[in-house]
């Protein structure tokens, strides 16, 4: 019994052995899932695992921005803007426009040009002519 016991702890397997036609008894297992401590580590780890991927899902999240012109109509207002891209709409305008609008039709503003897809080396010679609409949607 000893044996089995021992061999359960070190494989931290929470079944018996499909060799053993005999219940385990009053060996407990580390990671019986009825006592609290294996819930709150369980809690913890998921949280942490959450928070890895996160953080290391965010830096490539923006890899490219671009240009673009948009209209309200009832009274006519135009606006030139710039906004942040994933990497999938960053080869070509044709690719970036769909998402363009999604994003800010929000506000009720109609796309009317995707002027160029840039990195962020370009941010900064656009930043005084976007005024408020850099990088606000």
């Amino acid at each position: 019994m000893g044996e089995v016991c021992l061999l359960a702890l070190l494989s931290r397997n929470n079944a018996r052995l499909q060799s053993d036609n005999i219940a385990l008894g009053p060996c407990q297992l580390l990671n019986n899932p009825d006592e609290e401590g294996y819930q709150d580590a369980m809690r913890s780890l998921f949280a942490s695992l959450l928070l890895a991927l996160a953080i290391s899902a965010s830096p490539a999240a923006a890899s490219c921005y671009a240009d673009y012109k948009a209209k309200r109509d009832n009274p006519l207002r135009l606006h030139y803007g710039i906004i942040e891209l994933d990497d999938a709409y960053c080869p070509d305008k044709s690719a970036a426009r769909p998402e363009i609008a999604r994003r800010i039709a929000v506000d009720n503003w109609k796309l009317l040009a995707v002027q160029s897809i840039f990195g962020a080396d370009g941010l900064k010679e656009r930043e005084a002519s976007a005024g408020r609409f850099y990088l606000r949607f």
